[in-house]
């Protein structure tokens, strides 16, 4: 009786209550106008890994080749990605939240970037001309983009809704109409921010982005930036994965702009020749947690394809092995499957915990190489993504280790599996010759 009530609990409300939040037009847009910003980040990382390639042969000739530092020259287009992230992701966010609303996104998010750089301080140069630090572009201003394009878009949106706006005839042409129904909203907005700008320059903050790094950013940072912080993030991706949530996503929603801003800073350091000051970035996941996908299920795959008896898994392995080695594992989350599945719950869990451990242990203490910045698409396979991220074979070997120990954690769980289905299949099997028998 309890374990039914335990699962009535599960399936009419968790279930329901994760769905609504990996639903919620917010967290839709967050993860939709971040991912806005990659391409161009990946973009900037290839000519990152160009400029910084990890042989000191190859650094001497980019440092000093006919009176040039070439490394500084082939980053230029590092720059002009790695220093937009801002940038894209208040258009981005404000762009689909908008949209969600069926509000015209072009116009909401423009609003939204003018509102985003009102809240840049400005800096003045000898002559007196003010300028944009490029720092508040990217990742230093991620976190108020952030805000920006999800709260003063649904102050836009509202406006819209109650018809603040100015109306043109039908004939006039919708470009022309849009803009001006922009027009009230976005002059109240900016005038809002106008004036909270002045008021909080008032105050010995001076500055919006200092009052939120202050008040969110600077705290979350913290905690993302540590051991405990990473083992509960993970920790809630993997459990809303069993309940057939894509966890990643809800997690990334809220994490990524951290997780970003430290593959930013860690980028700066490398290109001024500091030391990495972040262990947890998007690569510390993406290429060295979620080997095979969310769940660290490459090891799982590999058994599954190469030592599983069940003929079902047999066919299975055939069919996930591939995805699973671009870290795709939805075949295996769905198709062995792991949601809802009580027997291979804890190792699903354990497995990336173990990652998150280890990789932070050993980046930490130097034992492997950080990651430096560099952006490796998630679907690089380990080993070489390993490599790229780090620029070091220590990012290689801990991938291996981090591999196999993954593996032996879904062995007894997977081997119980395997002998069970072994089974329903011998039994099947018996029956089917039972009836054909019984039929001859």
């Amino acid at each position: 009786m309890s374990e039914n009530k335990n699962s009535s609990f599960v399936n009419d409300r968790l279930i329901p209550l994760f769905g609504k939040i990996a639903g919620s037009r917010h967290l839709i847009a967050l993860r939709d106008g971040m991912t806005l910003a990659v391409p161009m980040i990946i973009i900037g990382s290839v000519f990152m890994i160009i400029a910084q390639f990890p042989i000191q042969g190859y650094q001497t000739f980019m440092a000093n080749t006919f009176g040039k530092n070439w490394a500084t020259i082939v980053q230029y287009p590092t720059n002009a990605s790695f220093h937009i992230m801002g940038l894209i992701a208040v258009i981005g966010i404000a762009y689909n939240l908008a949209k969600s609303y069926k509000v015209d996104p072009i116009s909401a998010s423009i609003v939204s970037l003018g509102a985003w750089m009102l809240t840049i301080p400005l800096n003045t140069d000898k002559a007196g001309a003010l300028w944009v630090p490029l720092t508040q572009l990217d990742s230093a201003g991620l976190f108020t983009a952030l805000l920006i394009g999800l709260f003063i878009t649904d102050f836009y949106v509202f406006m819209v809704h109650r018809n603040w706006t100015i109306k043109m005839p039908e004939s006039v042409p919708p470009a022309v109409s849009n803009s001006f129904a922009a027009l009230v909203p976005g002059f109240v907005i900016l005038t809002l921010m106008w004036v909270l700008r002045m008021g909080i320059e008032a105050t010995p903050m001076q500055s919006i982005p200092n009052v939120i790094s202050f008040v969110l950013a600077k705290p979350l940072g913290l905690l993302s930036n540590t051991l405990p912080g990473a083992l509960v993030a993970e920790f809630v991706i993997c459990l809303l994965w069993i309940f057939g949530i894509h966890g990643a996503n809800v997690v990334s929603g809220v994490m990524s702009p951290i997780w970003l801003a430290a593959m930013s800073q860690n980028a700066a350091a490398i290109k001024a020749g500091k030391a990495l000051p972040n262990v947890v970035t998007s690569q510390f996941f993406d290429n060295f947690v979620h080997m095979g996908g969310s769940g660290a299920t490459l090891g799982l795959a590999f058994m599954i394809a190469f030592v599983s008896r069940s003929a079902e898994f047999k066919t299975l392995g055939k069919l996930i092995i591939g995805p699973a080695i671009f870290n795709i594992n939805e075949p295996i989350v769905f198709g062995l499957p792991i949601v809802m599945n009580y027997r291979m719950a804890i190792p699903f869990i354990v497995a990336p915990l173990w990652n998150v451990t280890a990789t932070y242990v050993a980046m930490s203490t130097g034992l492997v190489a950080k990651t430096m910045g560099v952006m490796v698409p998630w679907t690089t396979p380990p080993i070489i993504s390993g490599f790229l991220a780090t620029g070091h074979i220590s990012g290689a070997v801990l991938q291996i280790v981090n591999i196999v120990v993954d593996g032996a954690i879904y062995y007894f769980f997977f081997k119980a599996l395997d002998r069970d289905k072994v089974k329903e299949e011998k039994k099947f099997a018996a029956q089917e010759a039972a009836g054909q028998t019984a039929n001859a």
